[in-house]
């Protein structure tokens, strides 16, 4: 009978344990909406705050104050010293956060979703709104979460300016290159071209094998954009291509027509590639 008693006592203090322990194993860009705090200073004191998006701002933090875990696990509050808000804007890096357990919300009086935020959520469902988030993921290298908001775009306004060139990016960064060729071109069909909807889409080609459509486009619109900003990167996924599929001919032959090789960005990546395929 004791065994089974001591057994209990175990699992309960596991099981506490297991509710109040911090895993700081999340990135601010997967914190949006969350009540988080930042590993414990030198005096054990953790920072506390929430992490929400602003449309103007982006990742923003804003502090609340500072906690300490006692013997018993709880949840030490201690309130800023300073009032009124104090926000931060953040930038995605490899800081670790950990998401505040909701059964320590009560410890720390705060609220699952603070009563503030709601002004931060006006008019969110618009396809605005929804675009400017999906931009700021992508923007973030989180693309998967960035097609969530811009496929919500989408289905609020298929013609907002700008989205499909960079559902294109989302896709192109998750390896979808034929759902990127889609899109690229039903905005070459409907917006004005620029060059950055050329880049993607010969980006799209390239690394979807067709390198073919890949110069077709580029010699289509090389003389229509004046804007020349990506003109050398483009010629060089072309060879890369080429180069890739060891395409000796090929790639031989557009080495001469594009004369990427003499590009100071991407000489030595070339010289590289010829190297290579000797």
């Amino acid at each position: 009978m004791k065994q089974y008693l001591v057994i209990s006592f175990l699992l309960i203090t596991i099981s506490n344990y297991g509710q109040t322990e911090l895993v700081f194993d999340k990135k601010f860009v997967q914190s949006e909406d969350k009540w988080i705090a930042f590993r414990a200073d030198s005096t054990g004191s953790h920072n506390l705050g929430f992490i929400y998006i602003d449309s103007e701002a982006g990742l923003t933090f804003d502090y609340q104050g500072s906690f300490t875990i006692g013997e018993n696990g709880k949840f030490n509050f201690n309130k800023k010293e300073i009032e009124g808000s104090m926000k931060y804007r953040l930038e995605p890096n490899n800081v670790l956060v950990a998401f505040i357990p909701e059964n320590k919300f009560s410890e720390l009086g705060i609220e699952k979703i603070p009563e503030w935020l709601k002004f931060y959520k006006k008019d969110e469902n618009t396809a605005e709104r929804q675009y400017k988030w999906g931009y700021m993921y992508n923007g973030w290298g989180e693309c998967e979460k960035a097609l969530d908001f811009l496929n919500k775009a989408y289905n609020l306004d298929p013609k907002y300016k700008g989205l499909k060139v960079e559902l294109a990016y989302s896709h192109n960064c998750l390896k979808n290159y034929n759902k990127a060729i889609e899109y690229l071109m039903e905005s070459i069909k409907d917006e004005p071209v620029t060059a950055y909807t050329i880049k993607e889409l010969i980006f799209s080609q390239a690394k979807n094998g067709d390198l073919k459509d890949a110069e077709n486009t580029y010699n289509l619109f090389d003389s229509k954009i004046a804007d020349k900003t990506y003109r050398s990167e483009n010629a060089y996924n072309i060879l890369q291509g080429y180069y890739l599929k060891k395409d000796r001919g090929n790639f031989n032959r557009w080495l001469k027509e594009s004369n990427i090789q003499n590009d100071k960005t991407f000489k030595s990546y070339v010289k590289q590639m010829i190297i290579n395929l000797k």
